[in-house]
């Protein structure tokens, strides 16, 4: 930390050297500014609104913002924003966290519609690529009474480029970096008349990661992947406009056998304008994600891992958006998805289909008081039917300070592993079934005597799972005041019938036949704040701050009743836990912070990037035997910061030249992250 103080010190002091040659030099905007309230955001209410009219706790990450950071994938530049980050659970998958909740509870959209292709309910962002980013929409809380399963704890909606100007605009960028990275991007777009395109082409590789010598293979393999994004629209009137959008994702990863993925992406949008209060949206959705591993001992060839993963999902919609007039707009939608999934670790291809309807009305229920009440209904071939109401206010008190709160109901459907997953570890031998499949499944395992002893009653196999459902409240507010913005947010978010792990079987290999179940009640609870201010339009800082506690209601309730007993290791007595010593849900830290510093050297066409990332101490499981985690056990890990600086120079009219450096402390800490120490990253752009 004494290094960071020296470099902080360091841009403050040229900062004020500066200052004089900097007000002369003056840019009219702050292109590089973290908090537009003027900013227009789409996702959270599926309509055009300006950051600052929006009830809800709502986070825009611009072009530019993504731009000067010099990052290359979505994880990446999400894990620098308050309240998010990036962790890895026990089956190993990395996804993001939210305000406490897991990845499988928030939905990932690109340009408004789903991203499918979760690996153990995880998403890894680091499949998307930010070469042709526009901005980034972050809608903290559920959101569900439009968005429907996986948006219980929020959404993130990554919007690419489109063309603006009849001007042709060409795009080349190369990076290349430590551990034989090498990152290559090509766009280019431009609007002919009622005729417009665009084109992103990615390639991203490395050589791969090895943080321990000692253990066999590489911690993070060598990969190649590439990405093609697409958008063509005409414009047939100005009262209708089809597009069609299409992205492609491929990867290959080297180990010993084979890793392949595929990501394909079709959507139809037409817009129809019928009159001037009646918008008409139609949009047609198809995507497909596949995945094949095989993985083979190197030395004796011998089968560890074949998995072949098939997933493919159609969505039509018609949305309609109804202007009533006098601040008043009534938006309503339906339509349905389709999936399917093809698995060799399931018995059968398996199918769901669902259809939901919507609706939004927004209104001023008096002078500087707006309200957006809203709901959905899902109907679904596996569970039963939901409904998702949501109420939000904002209140404007005047031009600088609003208040905003919001309250909503979420859910999350069993997905296609809690239901049919069937899958024995051939190394270790325990097996995983889901829920529609345990009584087959250990109907077999008894028919081939491997089963020791049933855990549960035979009567309790195949107990339908419910859907996991949320309430969560936000409430807080925006302030913004010349040179100083400051957004504030207390969040609650009460989960009920989460969905667990459970042993049902005992096999005779010794290890366990593992289920699942409606189990936990959890709750996450804190508050998160922004801030910053402007020292001129070169020099600006910004802090983010978010205060988290989660924790399991039933663990609450057992250690009130005085059941939870622990051992202390320093005097070896057992003694009753006291709420106090209870620290809540693994992987989760009570702190998480940023501080991210930019000043602008305009005449030299230059500027520093800052951003320090810290996260308290963590757990990553029990470790004293009494189903919690609490102040004894011992698999906390410490607290660490990460500090990522680019440094950027404009030469000539289009080139921009950047350098990148990751984790520049070089914490160890980092080694939980797959972060290789010190990362070094060069990159050159060009641009028409």
């Amino acid at each position: 930390m004494n290094k960071l103080s020296v470099f902080i010190s360091i841009i403050v002091m040229t900062f004020w050297v500066k200052q004089g040659i900097s007000q002369e030099n003056k840019p009219e905007t702050d292109s590089l500014a973290y908090y537009d309230l003027k900013e227009v955001v789409i996702t959270a209410t599926r309509s055009e609104r300006k950051r600052q009219d929006i009830p809800m706790p709502v986070k825009v990450l611009s072009q530019d913002v993504i731009s000067n950071t010099g990052l290359r994938r979505a994880d990446e530049i999400l894990n620098e924003q308050t309240g998010i980050i990036t962790i890895t659970d026990q089956s190993g998958f990395k996804g993001i966290q939210m305000q406490g909740i897991n990845s499988e509870y928030i939905m990932i959209l690109i340009d408004n519609v789903p991203v499918v292709g979760r690996q153990s309910g995880n998403l890894d962002l680091s499949r998307l690529a930010l070469g042709n980013i526009e901005r980034v929409e972050i809608i903290k809380g559920p959101s569900s009474s439009l968005y429907g399963s996986e948006a219980l704890g929020g959404v993130i909606n990554i919007i690419t480029q489109k063309p603006k100007s009849n001007d042709l605009k060409l795009g080349v960028d190369a990076a290349f970096g430590s551990f034989e990275t090498s990152d290559f991007n090509l766009s280019t777009q431009q609007k002919l008349n009622d005729f417009s395109y665009s084109v992103f082409i990615n390639r991203l590789s490395s050589g791969g990661i090895d943080l321990d010598k000692n253990l066999q293979g590489n911690t993070i393999d060598p990969f190649e992947n590439y990405t093609l994004s697409s958008h063509i629209k005409y414009k047939f009137s100005d009262d209708l406009k089809t597009a069609i959008n299409y992205r492609l994702f491929y990867q290959n990863i080297d180990i010993s056998g084979e890793r392949e993925e595929w990501d394909n992406n079709l959507t139809s949008i037409t817009n129809h304008k019928w009159s001037s209060k009646l918008n008409a949206h139609y949009e047609l959705y198809f995507t497909q994600y596949q995945a094949n591993q095989l993985e083979t001992d190197p030395i004796t060839d011998n089968i560890l891992f074949n998995s072949e993963f098939n997933q493919r999902l159609f969505r039509p919609e018609i949305r309609l958006t109804y202007d009533i007039g006098s601040n008043q707009e009534l938006i309503s939608g339906f339509g349905s998805n389709f999936e399917f999934l093809d698995r060799n670790l399931f018995e059968n291809d398996v199918s769901f289909n669902s259809q939901y309807v919507y609706t939004q009305y927004s209104f001023s229920a008096f002078k500087n008081l707006d309200l957006i009440v809203g709901g959905r209904f899902d109907t679904h071939s596996e569970y039963d039917s939901q409904i998702s109401p949501k109420a939000s206010a904002i209140y404007k008190l005047n031009d600088k300070l609003s208040i905003k709160a919001s309250v909503g109901s979420g859910f999350k459907a069993p997905d296609f592993r809690q239901l049919y997953l069937d899958f024995t570890n051939s190394a270790v031998g325990y097996t995983v079934v889901g829920n529609r499949v345990e009584e087959a499944v250990i109907e077999r395992l008894q028919n081939n005597n491997q089963i020791l002893s049933l855990s549960v009653n035979p009567e309790d196999l195949g107990q339908p799972l419910e859907a996991e459902s949320s309430l969560g409240i936000n409430l807080g507010f925006s302030y913004q005041k010349n040179k100083f913005n400051l957004d504030f947010n207390a969040f609650r978010n009460d989960i009920q019938n989460l969905i667990d792990t459970r042993i049902i079987a005992r096999k005779t290999n010794g290890q366990n036949v593992f289920g699942y179940i409606n189990r936990d009640n959890i709750y996450t609870t804190g508050f998160e704040t922004d801030l910053s201010y402007s020292f001129n339009p070169n020099f600006k800082m910004s802090l983010g701050y978010q205060l988290l506690y989660a924790f399991d209601k039933e663990a609450e309730e057992r250690i009130d009743n005085g059941d939870v007993f622990v051992r202390d290791p320093e005097t070896l007595v057992t003694q009753r836990l006291e709420r106090s010593e209870y620290f809540g849900l693994p992987n989760r830290s009570r702190h998480l912070a940023n501080f991210k510093v930019f000043y602008k050297i305009p005449e030299w066409k230059a500027f520093a990037n800052l951003r320090l990332n810290y996260r308290s101490k963590y757990a990553l499981f029990d470790t004293n035997g009494n189903g919690l985690i609490d102040d004894f056990d011992d698999s906390f890990v410490d607290g660490f910061s990460l500090v990522n600086l680019t440094l950027s120079k404009s030469l000539f009219d289009h080139y921009k030249f950047q350098i990148i450096g990751e984790n520049i402390l070089n914490n160890e800490q980092t080694g939980l992250l797959n972060l290789p120490g010190i990362r070094i990253t060069g990159k050159i752009q060009y641009q028409l």
